[in-house]
C-alpha cells in the first residue's frame, strides 16, 4: 500500500517532462514560423469582420472566401511595396545626382535666416563648406550612412519576413487563418478556460480591444501623416511627393518619427537656398502633420484600451526593439493583459474589502 501511494506523483512529473520536451522541440521546429504566423494572426482578427461579410455573400464556402479575401490582401500589401521599390531606385539616382551637382557648383552660404541660429547655423554652414570642398569625402559619408540605413531597415523589415519565402508563409497561414480561425478559437478559449476559468472572457477582450486599436491607432495615424505631409511636399516644390509621401507613411508607424523625414527634407530645402518652401514645410510639419501624431493617435488607442497612451507609447517602441516590426502590436498587447490582470486584481481586492464593511453595517 505505501509503495502505491508515490506512483501518482512519478506519473505527473514524468507526463509534466514529456509534455515539457514535445514543447521545446516544438519550438524549435517552429520558431522560424512564428512571425510570420503573428502576421497572419493580426491581420485576420482585423480583417474578420469583412472575411465573414464576404463568406456571407458566397453563400458560407469558407474556401473560396478565404483564398479571395487572401489574394485581396496579398495584391494590397505586395502591389505597393513593388511599386515604391520601383520608384525608390530611380528617385535615389536622381536625389543623389541633384546632391552633386548643387555641391559641385559651391561653395555655398546658408540663407541668412539659418546662418543666424545659434549652435545650428554655424554646424550646418561648416558641413556645408565640408562636403563641397571634399566631394569624395561626401560620397564615402553618404555611402556609409546608405550602408548603415539598409542594415537598419534590413533588420526592421526583418520582422515580417526577410525574404518572400516568409512572406508568402505569412499569406499562406493567413488563408487558414480565415478558414480555420473560429475552430481554432474554440479551441484555444477551451484550453485556456481549464486554467484561467473566467478570467479568460476579460483577458481576451483586453487582447482583441488593444490589438484593433493600436492597428487601427497605427494605421490611420500612418496614412493621416502621409498625405498631410505629401501636401507639404507638393506645395513646397519637391520631386516625387508622392513617393515621399509613401515613404513618410512607413516611418510614420514608429510614433514620433515623422519629424526626421520632414524636417530634413525642409533643412535640405533651406540649405539650397528655398528659404520659403523650407521655413512654410517645417512650419506645416510642426503645426500641422505632427500635431495629427499628437491627437489621432492618442484618440483612437486611448479611447479604445483602457491603457495609458505613453504606456502603448512604450509597448511600441519596447515591442520594436524585442521582435521587430510585428512587436509594434505585440509589445501593446502584451502591455494590455498586464494590466488586464492588473485591474481584476484591484477589482478583487476591493469587493474583498467591501464584503467586511457590508456584513458589519448590518450589526447593530
Amino acid at each position: 500500500m505505501d509503495e502505491s501511494y508515490p506512483m501518482p506523483l512519478v506519473k505527473r512529473i514524468i507526463l509534466a517532462f514529456l509534455l515539457g520536451g514535445l514543447v521545446v522541440l516544438s519550438y524549435v521546429v517552429l520558431h522560424l514560423f512564428l512571425v510570420p504566423a503573428a502576421w497572419a494572426t493580426i491581420l485576420a482578427y482585423v480583417t474578420w469582420p469583412a472575411y465573414r461579410r464576404l463568406r456571407s455573400l458566397m453563400r458560407g464556402n469558407a474556401n473560396a472566401s478565404a483564398l479571395l479575401m487572401t489574394v485581396v490582401l496579398t495584391a494590397a500589401c505586395v502591389v505597393p511595396l513593388i511599386w515604391l521599390i520601383v520608384l525608390l531606385r530611380g528617385e535615389l539616382v536622381a536625389a543623389y545626382q541633384a546632391v552633386a551637382v548643387f555641391l559641385a557648383h559651391g561653395p555655398h552660404q546658408l540663407p541668412e535666416l539659418i546662418a543666424r541660429i545659434p549652435w545650428l547655423g554655424q554646424w550646418l554652414q561648416e558641413l556645408l563648406n565640408q562636403v563641397s570642398t571634399d566631394p569624395a569625402a561626401f560620397r564615402a559619408q553618404v555611402a556609409e550612412w546608405a550602408g548603415q540605413w539598409t542594415g537598419e531597415a534590413g533588420q526592421l523589415v526583418g520582422g515580417v519576413g526577410r525574404n518572400a519565402t516568409k512572406l508568402g508563409f505569412a499569406l499562406l497561414t493567413l488563408f487558414f487563418m480565415y478558414r480555420d480561425g473560429e475552430s481554432a478559437l474554440d479551441q484555444v478559449r477551451r484550453v485556456l478556460r481549464h486554467f484561467l476559468g473566467n478570467r479568460l472572457d476579460a483577458y481576451l477582450a483586453s487582447i482583441g480591444g488593444t490589438t484593433k486599436a493600436v492597428v487601427y491607432g497605427l494605421v490611420l495615424t500612418a496614412l493621416a501623416q502621409g498625405a498631410l505631409a505629401g501636401l507639404g511636399y507638393w506645395v513646397a516644390g519637391m520631386e516625387a511627393p508622392v513617393l515621399l509621401a509613401a515613404f513618410t507613411v512607413l516611418i510614420a508607424l514608429i510614433p514620433f518619427g515623422t519629424p526626421f523625414v520632414w524636417g530634413a527634407i525642409g533643412v535640405w530645402l533651406l540649405v539650397t537656398g528655398k528659404t520659403i518652401a523650407g521655413v512654410g514645410l517645417l512650419l506645416w510639419g510642426a503645426l500641422v502633420v505632427s500635431w495629427v501624431d499628437n491627437l489621432i493617435r492618442p484618440l483612437v488607442i486611448s479611447s479604445a484600451t483602457q491603457i495609458p497612451f505613453l504606456l502603448v507609447v512604450f509597448g511600441v517602441l519596447g515591442g520594436l526593439a524585442a521582435f521587430g516590426l510585428v512587436g509594434l502590436f505585440m509589445g501593446p498587447v502584451i502591455l494590455a493583459v498586464l494590466m488586464a490582470v492588473w485591474h481584476e486584481w484591484l477589482e478583487e481586492q476591493a469587493s474583498a474589502n467591501a464584503g467586511p464593511r457590508v456584513q458589519s453595517n448590518g450589526n447593530p
